[in-house]
């Protein structure tokens, strides 16, 4: 899941530790975060409380995190985006009857949750604690980068061996991605493989080679038949034409015609026979494969 940070303009103070490293050591997984302006951060309930393991969002809050750490997002929102707070929160795919928590109580959940990947957060947690208690403070390591702006406040480090937690998780997503991407292919060229299967099969049902699929009782009286039936042919034009196309369609699976010489069977000028080809074409009647050598269009039954 990746971060979205809703932060209005003009954000408050800049955190110690990147808030979105700090919260993926913690839960394991990148989630949505509303910021405020004075730069504290807030957490969809949902999303922490899914990474952890909790079956139940609304028993994990009550039971872990106090009413002060935890409030509805509509709340927040209308101190955070104004009359803009519907929009922005659809834009983020969050919803204003959302429960909230802050870091506080997102680290309360963690604390409480058995889930193995907390355990590195949750681990340096406690040394921070023991710290404090022995030495009445505890100091981060400055990155060996720092931001390249005029009175840019110092970035600190994350601790070692909560980054390499971070990195496991990295990695342990790449493997997932990758392992996904292989099934997906693996999915596609079996569904190609079955596609090519059954299109063998119909062929050798419906006569292989065949550049048509008909029936095996098909005659040319049940092919205009139903081409009647179905109010496809419908004028004297359309059907002097169509009954001189369908001895060919069914028997020799091809017609091949110049205009000239269905004009002269059928009586029509090459014109009317022209249209008439055009309206059997449109209708699905029938459909064109090329040209013979003569240049005449060669028809055959539309699969």
């Amino acid at each position: 899941m990746s971060t979205h940070d809703v932060r209005p303009p003009h954000a408050g103070r800049q955190d110690a530790i990147d808030v979105s490293d700090f919260v993926y050591a913690a839960t394991g997984a990148r989630v949505r975060r509303l910021t405020m302006p004075d730069g504290t951060h807030w957490f969809p309930a949902v999303d922490v409380a899914a990474n952890l393991g909790y079956n139940n969002t609304r028993q994990a809050l009550l039971a872990h995190v106090p009413k002060t750490d935890m409030e509805a997002l509509g709340d927040l929102a209308r101190s955070v985006c104004g009359t803009d707070a519907s929009r922005k929160i659809a834009g983020h795919r969050l919803k204003k009857t959302m429960n909230m928590v802050n870091l506080h109580g997102l680290i309360m959940l963690v604390n409480a949750c058995t889930k193995a990947e907390a355990e590195p957060f949750k681990s340096w947690v406690a040394k921070v604690v023991v710290a404090v208690q022995r030495h009445g403070s505890y100091a981060l390591s400055e990155a060996t980068v720092q931001a390249d702006v005029p009175a840019a406040p110092a970035a600190y480090a994350i601790p070692d061996h909560v980054a390499d937690a971070i990195v496991r998780l990295e990695e342990h997503n790449l493997r997932m991605d990758e392992a996904y991407t292989a099934m997906r292919s693996q999915e596609m060229r079996l569904l190609g493989s079955m596609a090519e299967s059954l299109e063998r099969i119909a062929d050798k049902l419906c006569g292989a080679g065949s550049p048509t699929r008909k029936a095996p009782d098909l005659t040319p009286e049940n092919l205009l038949a139903d081409w009647k039936a179905r109010q496809l042919v419908v004028t004297g034009d359309i059907w002097a034409v169509a009954a001189y196309l369908a001895p060919a369609l069914v028997n020799s699976a091809v017609a091949s015609y110049p205009l000239g010489v269905i004009a002269q069977r059928t009586g029509l000028t090459e014109h009317r026979v022209h249209d008439s080809l055009r309206m059997l074409l449109k209708r699905g009647c029938i459909r064109q494969v090329g040209v013979g050598t003569d240049g005449a269009p060669r028809y055959t039954l539309p699969r």
